[in-house]
């Protein structure tokens, strides 16, 4: 089973919502929790906090850490699930239905499953066919 990332899209504000739509919106998403375990599908899940968000970064030998996400948009990541699943069809069919739950665009993206033998091998094949085409 391939692992996934349902990334949730978060505007600044949120969706407009009533405070009753809201609070449905968390039982949905629990009881999306709730059919992704029983259902073999659910390995984490958690929600984030854009205003704390700090990026740091390597420069020179030193580290520059800034406040704020590291892309300055009017959407951020507001939350994930990871999921396992045994293609992407499925996956989407779970992505579906996260996006009725929290109300929120979702976004999938598989994991690379690949050892890091494998991706040396394949950087040094594309480098070479690079160095061959010039």
């Amino acid at each position: 089973m391939t692992q996934y990332l349902l990334a949730v899209h978060h505007a600044d504000a949120g969706p407009d919502l009533p405070a009753e739509e809201w609070r449905q919106s968390f039982a949905d998403v629990e009881a999306l929790n709730a059919r992704l375990t029983d259902a073999g599908a659910f390995v984490f899940a958690g929600g984030l906090l854009p205003e704390s968000a700090t990026v740091v970064r390597q420069s020179g030998g030193d580290f520059v850490i800034t406040d704020g996400p590291y892309t300055e948009t009017k959407e951020h990541l507001g939350g994930f699930w990871i999921i396992s699943a045994a293609d992407l069809d499925a996956a989407l069919e779970w992505a579906k239905l996260a996006t009725v739950a929290c109300r929120l665009p979702i976004e999938v993206s598989p994991f690379d499953e690949r050892d890091a033998d494998e991706l040396l091998t394949e950087l040094h094949d594309e480098q070479g066919a690079w160095r061959s085409a010039r």
